[in-house]
């Protein structure tokens, strides 16, 4: 009887403990699930198959966008993190579109959409105010030349959207197609204009062709500077990245004793700007195009920004009243705007103190460059003022 009452006893104990154990699991299982599903997102895909058993191009297409657009999202929220398990061509699309979202003082994100898929020339809607469209005007040179400033500075008119990010589309991405491009762009209503800026365009040779194609109607924007001196800054931005490398005039000469120069390297290359522009009038009338100096944006960039904006057909808005001479940078700075607690400056990485280049050697890279600048200021129309 007593073993009895032991056995009685001891059963609901068991039984006890197993439920718990099966609760436990349950749990563990149902949180599980949950976070698992948060982390998978799932996007409705109702591609329909064409008779060959393959998706359709157009709908396959509306999904990646949709579902680049739903990753972005989640990396905006995540401040940028970039999961390790995406593949390597949604890591490269998301990082320059996260990117132009973050440098976009406007809030836009840079997700391509799903809406259309259609023409890709026509304009990308989304929901709220204005629509993606590719760019208008674009600024196409010169590495080293003022690119930067011009850009900050012409982004202060209320009738210009321009993205933050360098896009590289026409010289490094142009296979991922005018649909991924215009997905970088801001949004922007109607009246205002879209652009963009990557130095490297000016010397790359296909990049004008590409423009053309998008657009023959664009208006080309062009910083140049004195040659020499910006031969002499592009050195200083690599020495910086890299102090090892040779000096200034070991690379800037073939052979230093006959003086002559290796235009094979990018930092004298680049600064033959008639060659160069040989080939955008293939392609683009000179009407077209708007050549700025580097020089008159540090001594009077309210006047070179008078020129942009009756270029690009817009009211002047910048003034004088926007600028101020930052003596410790040696450039302009904008004025502080409404809301704004400082003024606004160019980061650290410009105006760097470049290194003492040898007077000979700067005489004979003026020398070099003398006929090309002669034939530049033909073609443009205008004097520099390089060779005074």
């Amino acid at each position: 009887m007593a073993h009895s009452t032991v056995f009685s006893d001891a059963l609901p104990t068991k039984v006890y403990r197993k439920i718990v154990v099966m609760m436990c699991a349950l749990l563990m299982s149902l949180y599980l699930l949950y976070y698992l599903s948060d982390l998978c997102h799932p996007v409705p895909s109702p591609l329909r198959v064409s008779g060959e058993g393959s998706y359709l191009a157009a709908e396959l297409e509306d999904w990646r966008a949709l579902r680049r657009k739903r990753l972005l999202h989640r990396l905006q929220a995540q401040g940028g993190y970039w999961p390790p398990q995406l593949p390597g061509h949604y890591l490269r699309d998301l990082r320059l579109q996260f990117q132009s979202f973050k440098l976009n003082q406007r809030g836009d994100t840079a997700a391509a959409s799903s809406s259309s898929a259609g023409n890709p020339s026509s304009t990308l809607s989304f929901s709220g105010d204005g629509s993606r469209k590719l760019p208008q005007a674009i600024i196409i040179g010169v590495k080293k030349g003022g690119t930067r400033a011009l850009l900050e500075f012409v982004r202060v008119h209320p009738d210009v959207r321009a993205v933050g990010a360098e896009p590289h589309f026409f010289d490094r991405h142009y296979d991922e197609g005018l649909r991924w491009y215009r997905g970088l762009m801001p949004k922007t209503l109607d009246g205002q204009i879209t652009m963009e800026k990557t130095p490297s365009y000016f010397v790359t040779k296909e990049a004008a062709a590409r423009i053309y194609a998008m657009s023959k109607d664009a208006k080309l924007i062009v910083v140049v500077r004195d040659p020499v001196t910006r031969a002499i800054s592009d050195y200083t931005q690599t020495l910086s990245k890299k102090p090892d490398i040779p000096s200034f005039e070991s690379l800037a000469f073939k052979n230093r004793t006959t003086g002559l120069i290796d235009t094979s390297w990018s930092a004298i290359q680049i600064g033959i700007y008639a060659k160069h522009l040989e080939n955008w009038l293939l392609y683009f009338p000179m009407g077209q195009i708007l050549f700025v100096s580097g020089e008159r944006l540090i001594s009077d960039p309210a006047g070179e920004l008078g020129k942009v904006q009756d270029f690009l057909g817009l009211k002047r808005i910048i003034t004088d009243k926007h600028f101020y001479f930052n003596k410790t940078k040696g450039f302009p700075c904008l004025k502080k705007p409404e809301g704004s607690s400082k003024p606004h400056c160019l980061g650290k990485t410009k105006g760097r103190t470049h290194p003492n280049i040898n007077p000979e050697v700067v005489q004979r890279l003026r020398d070099f460059y003398r006929p090309f600048n002669m034939k530049f200021y033909q073609m443009t129309g205008q004097n520099f003022g390089w060779d005074n």
